[in-house]
């Protein structure tokens, strides 16, 4: 159910919640000490979608802490927002949200590409994981990716991939995914 967020806006999840619980969280690849889990990610903490309110909750700013933002208004935030929701199944925005604070402290996407190929199936990218450097060292960024990973087949994708800077090839390939021969990950950049 919908609620008011503190500006009046309704405070509408990107995806259906429900979703999170296709994640069998027994067949994760971390390791967690302390055990930490989907359903019980730590004090104080919940795993969920991103919501229409986490503007208000900090979203952006900690998405600033991973890559340039810019200055996005929050009605800007709203339509791209609700572009995303028109595509149901495309977008699987997931945030760990302090609810003693009302605090966004951790991210990451899943973002599912339909294709003919493959019987029509689909691929799922990771991107924009990110934790507040508050809250790193806790499993936090470990948690999404586990979540998102173990998700991804769940909603109908046949290959999952990520990009990733080369020191952290190694911890990514703790998660099952693995470097392909023959394969070159290559970019134009249109603007920062």
């Amino acid at each position: 159910m919908d609620k008011q967020t503190e500006n009046g806006m309704e405070d509408t999840p990107l995806f259906d919640p429900k979703i999170l619980d296709l994640i069998d969280f027994s067949k994760c690849n971390g390791e967690y000490k302390p055990k930490i889990s989907n359903r019980n990610p730590g004090d104080n903490l919940h795993l969920r979608p991103l919501s229409l309110g986490d503007f208000d909750r900090g979203f952006l700013k900690l998405l600033s802490e991973l890559t340039k933002v810019g200055d996005v208004s929050q009605k800007q935030f709203a339509d791209r927002f609700h572009q995303m929701k028109a595509c149901p199944g495309g977008y699987f925005i997931t945030v760990l949200e302090n609810t003693e604070t009302q605090e966004v402290v951790a991210t990451a996407t899943l973002a599912i590409e339909t294709k003919f190929i493959h019987s029509t199936g689909a691929r799922g990218r990771i991107e924009d994981v990110v934790v507040s450097k508050q809250y790193r060292g806790k499993q936090l960024g470990k948690l999404l990716l586990d979540c998102l990973t173990l998700l991804a087949p769940k909603v109908g994708c046949y290959k999952l991939s990520l990009e990733c800077k080369d020191p952290l090839v190694d911890f990514y390939s703790t998660f099952g995914f693995s470097k392909e021969a023959n394969q070159n990950y290559m970019v134009q950049r249109f603007w920062d």
